[in-house]
């Protein structure tokens, strides 16, 4: 492989500018191409970051040797499927796909070529640079709320497919136990999907985890509450503060390290690593993101309206 990688980007939208804009600027990559069904979109975002524009997705695959999927979410696991067998490494945003089915297929064409899979958790960042990832305790609770102002963005699905997801993929990575029950409730957008979701999971051993969406609410608010058997810790994702009652050593000065500046960056410079052979994995492998949307859905079907 090239010893600058050729980044291309599918999706023009508002997360395909922020990776094209990572391509651009993190060492060993350049931005190659942007694709994007209308033309002026992907050009807009392209050329002035050195790029080309294209439409039509062969062209795509032939100038560049990694891909990030941005296009809508109904589209991730058509688009990276199509980037593995053209042989590229591919960064999907969240979530994964939009069945457990259609990402286990990425998994497993992506194994078949032995290339990298990783999936856009971008808390998964801040929380490793944190240090909340290395506390040695098995949680007892979490409860995380995550509410938003309306906008257009990822009207194709759900809020939990959209937001809670995130919070999601942060309970199964602190915690080594199984999701066993889902209840909640929620209520339907205009539309027909999901803007208002609460749900409470059960897990094998106890430990259970309440999550709280909005793609309604006046204001952007980011709360987790994780609470441990010597302690608690309280995390404002938005404000980058936390509070800590354990008696386990937490980097306060998250907020100031390059992970948690740019956790973006360091997602996408942890997928290059991992493509390059220089890490064993990226920070969120397409295991981990299947996982993650399995219990999604779970809870999506379980909603009680």
């Amino acid at each position: 492989m090239a010893e600058s990688l050729r980044g291309g980007v599918i999706g023009a939208g508002v997360f395909g500018g922020y990776h094209a804009r990572q391509y651009a600027k993190l060492p060993g990559v350049v931005l190659s191409a942007v694709l994007d069904p209308h033309p002026d979109r992907a050009a807009s975002v392209a050329v002035p970051l050195g790029g080309r524009a294209f439409h039509d997705l062969a062209e795509f695959l032939e100038t560049v040797d990694v891909v990030t999927v941005a296009s809508p979410a109904t589209l991730h696991a058509e688009h990276a499927l199509a980037a593995i067998a053209a042989g590229k490494p591919v960064y999907v945003e969240k979530p994964i796909a939009t069945s457990v089915a259609d990402g286990e297929k990425v998994r497993a064409a992506a194994a078949a070529k032995g290339l990298v899979v990783a999936c856009g958790h971008q808390e998964r960042v801040q929380s490793r640079a944190m240090g909340l990832l290395d506390i040695p305790e098995q949680p007892l609770r979490l409860e995380a709320l995550r509410h938003g102002p309306p906008s257009d963005r990822s009207r194709d699905v759900s809020a939990i497919l959209d937001l809670m997801v995130h919070d999601i993929d942060l309970a199964l990575a602190i915690s080594a136990a199984e999701p066993v029950t889902a209840e909640g409730e929620g209520t339907l957008s205009d539309d027909g999907v999901w803007d208002v979701a609460r749900s409470e999971v059960t897990f094998d051993d106890g430990f259970t985890a309440l999550f709280d969406v909005s793609r309604q609410a006046p204001a952007r608010k980011r709360i987790m509450k994780i609470v441990y058997p010597s302690g608690e810790v309280e995390v404002d994702f938005v404000n980058r503060v936390f509070r800590n009652s354990t008696p386990f050593q937490l980097n306060t000065d998250y907020a100031e390290t390059p992970a948690g500046q740019d956790p973006l960056g360091a997602s996408v410079a942890g997928f290059l690593a991992a493509v390059r052979g220089e890490a064993p994995r990226p920070i969120v492998t397409a295991e981990e993101a299947i996982r993650a949307l399995d219990l999604a859905l779970a809870i999506e079907q379980g909603l009680a309206g």
